[in-house]
C-alpha cells in the first residue's frame, strides 16, 4: 500500500520510522505554529534521543561532516519537524501538501553540495507522503548554525483545517 492510501503513521512504521519526542526549543520561539490551514515549522537540527549525531561544518576532508552523513540527518531533522508539526495538528494524517522545504548546511569554504544534502530530507518526504511530499525548496549553504548542527530543516505544510 503506498503513502497516499494508509495513513502517515503507519507509512512511518512501514518504512522503520518513529517520530521523536518535540525538541525544546533553545531560544524564544515554539517549535511550529499552525494558521489558516498552514503550518510553519522552526527550523530543526538532527536531534536522535535528544543529541546531535554529529556536529561541525559539511564538506569533503578529515575533521568534517561528510555530504552523506549529513543528508542522513536531513532526514532526521524532517522527523524532528514532523513531530512539531504534529504537536499543533494532533494528526500527521491531516497534512495535504508539503509546501516548502527550506534546508541550511553548514558549510565548508570550499563545498557546494547543499542541494544534495537536503536531497535527504525532500526523498524521506516524498517516502513518507507520496505525491503529497513534492515541494518547492530552498538549499542554502551557512557558516554555522545552532549547536554546531551540520544541518538544519524547516517545513511549510497545508493541513485539512476540520479533521
Amino acid at each position: 500500500m503506498g503513502a497516499e492510501e494508509q495513513g502517515i503513521e503507519a507509512r512511518l512504521t512501514e518504512l522503520g520510522l518513529r517520530l521523536p519526542p518535540v525538541a525544546a526549543p533553545a531560544g524564544s520561539y515554539v517549535p511550529a505554529v499552525f494558521s489558516k490551514g498552514v503550518v510553519y515549522t522552526s527550523g530543526q537540527l538532527p536531534f536522535v534521543d535528544g543529541a546531535l549525531p554529529a556536529t561541525g561544518k559539511v564538506g569533503d576532508g578529515p575533521g568534517l561532516v561528510s555530504p552523506a552523513e549529513a543528508q542522513t540527518y536531513a532526514g532526521y531533522s524532517v522527523l524532528n519537524a514532523l513531530a512539531a508539526a504534529k504537536s499543533v495538528i494532533g494528526s500527521l494524517d491531516r497534512i495535504t501538501r508539503i509546501l516548502k522545504v527550506t534546508g541550511f548546511v553548514s558549510s565548508d569554504p570550499g563545498f557546494f553540495g547543499q542541494p544534495s544534502v537536503i536531497n535527504g530530507a525532500s526523498d524521506l518526504l516524498a517516502q513518507i507522503f507520496g505525491d503529497r511530499g513534492h515541494h518547492a525548496r530552498s538549499a542554502v549553504g551557512v557558516a554555522v548554525l545552532p549547536l554546531n548542527s551540520p544541518v538544519e530543516v524547516e517545513l511549510v505544510l497545508e493541513v485539512e483545517e476540520h479533521h
